[in-house]
């Protein structure tokens, strides 16, 4: 198998040396004794004639089924073409074999649009799980210690705290590589106003619950054991408040989530490497009655009894825009900064094709619908990707304010 990538990854360098000899030739040739920005003005001009002509890769600048990765795995790097659909279709013609515990980023269902897309594998490393006073030896490439512990089917609750320690001592410590340390939180059932509960805690004493969950007593409230009864698994606590009406509602906490930005991942693309769960909390009311039938109520407590677990995901920066692309951009008025927005904008909806038309009439670069809208404004609008480009760029600045917004918007939507 390495031999076939690295095959695949010289026949792709020699056809690139050719084309380096080629320029090398022609640069030896008189028309370079110009002036340099004369120079640079024509190969600007034939760039954008060659173009709008239909030169390049593909006469409109469109991707043929063929894209560029890159692909980092095993300690190597290897760029090379292929026509695979998605990332599991390129490690399976590659024949890159994920193993338990391996983790490829971007997942495998993952589809490869354009040139220069990263694809990484991560082989799994041991791992040991401390778990009180059980150990379970295990393989993984997951990037956080929940992350491992699920992998390796151990479950773990939001209060429990998690530690990735390397190993010290082999002898003293019966493991090898890094060691995933579990601090389990103790389970307590918890009587809140007549609505039980299971409650996880460090606390250690009854009174350490209160003040950990925020609980606050009223002076009609009562807590049995008393505050300074010490915590055990599954003990019993019970809040009460005498003579008056209690209602709880249970809530769902949002799941947070801390996005990574992350050079190793190609520009759009999105790693979620811990996954997150939302938390739950209570909010206990005390009914206002009148003639025995509720008018309002007024909330006493409002308890979390399980944190939500934070959602990280790692989003791609690396980002190389072909010469081609890059210069229409720049001729449509598209600030550099921008280039990365704009391009995976437009790779989406065309795949840089200017002739592109979908069944619902929506035509061009950034499928304009309807197309006639595009062919007002550009006359050619098949063969001139510049203008295109302009009139897409102006739909993005007017509809979304930047094109970072418009880039937002498409991902999260699927359309913009």
């Amino acid at each position: 198998m390495h031999k076939r990538l690295k095959q695949i990854s010289n026949h792709y360098a020699a056809s690139k040396s050719k084309h380096v000899q080629l320029i090398r030739r022609v640069s030896k040739k008189p028309l370079f004794t110009l002036p340099i920005a004369t120079f640079m003005v024509l190969l600007l001009v034939v760039m954008v004639a060659f173009l709008v002509a239909g030169g390049g890769r593909d006469p409109q600048l469109k991707s043929d089924d063929s894209n560029v990765v890159i692909i980092s795995y095993d300690k190597q790097e290897n760029t090379i073409p292929t026509r695979a659909k998605n990332v599991g279709d390129l490690l399976k013609r590659l024949e890159i074999k994920l193993h338990s515990g391996d983790v490829v980023e971007p997942a495998e269902d993952t589809e490869i649009i354009g040139d220069n897309f990263r694809v990484n594998v991560y082989r799994a490393v041991p791992v040991t799980i401390v778990d009180g006073g059980k150990k379970t030896f295990t393989y993984s490439a997951a990037a956080t210690p929940r992350s491992i512990v699920k992998q390796a089917g151990v479950e773990v609750y939001p209060e429990d705290i998690l530690e990735l320690l390397p190993t010290e001592n082999f002898l003293q410590e019966s493991s090898i590589g890094e060691r995933v340390v579990i601090d389990r939180a103790t389970p307590v059932h918890v009587n809140l106003y007549g609505t039980k509960v299971v409650m996880r805690t460090h606390a250690e004493t009854v009174g350490d619950l209160l003040k950990e969950k925020n609980i606050t007593m009223d002076k009609d409230d009562s807590v049995q054991p008393t505050a300074e009864t010490k915590l055990a698994v599954d003990s019993q606590v019970f809040l009460v408040r005498k003579g008056t009406k209690i209602v709880t509602e249970e809530r769902e906490i949002p799941v947070p989530i801390e996005t990574i930005q992350d050079s190793s991942l190609t520009f759009g693309t999105s790693v979620v490497r811990q996954q997150g769960t939302p938390g739950k909390k209570l909010i206990t009311y005390q009914l206002i009655l009148k003639n025995g039938k509720e008018v309002s109520r007024k909330p006493i407590q409002q308890v979390i009894v399980a944190e939500p677990v934070k959602q990280v995901v790692a989003r791609g920066r690396n980002f190389n825009i072909a010469t081609d692309k890059a210069s229409v951009l720049a001729l449509a008025g598209v600030a550099q900064s921008d280039y990365p927005y704009a391009d995976y904008v437009i790779e989406h909806e065309s795949h840089w094709n200017p002739a592109a038309m979908n069944s619902a009439g929506c035509a061009g670069l950034g499928q304009a619908c309807p197309g006639s809208k595009l062919a007002r404004a550009c006359a050619n609008w098949q063969t001139d990707p510049v203008c295109q480009m302009r009139f897409f760029h102006g739909y993005a600045i007017g509809r979304y304010g930047t094109w970072s917004a418009a880039y937002n918007f498409k991902v999260a939507n699927g359309w913009w």
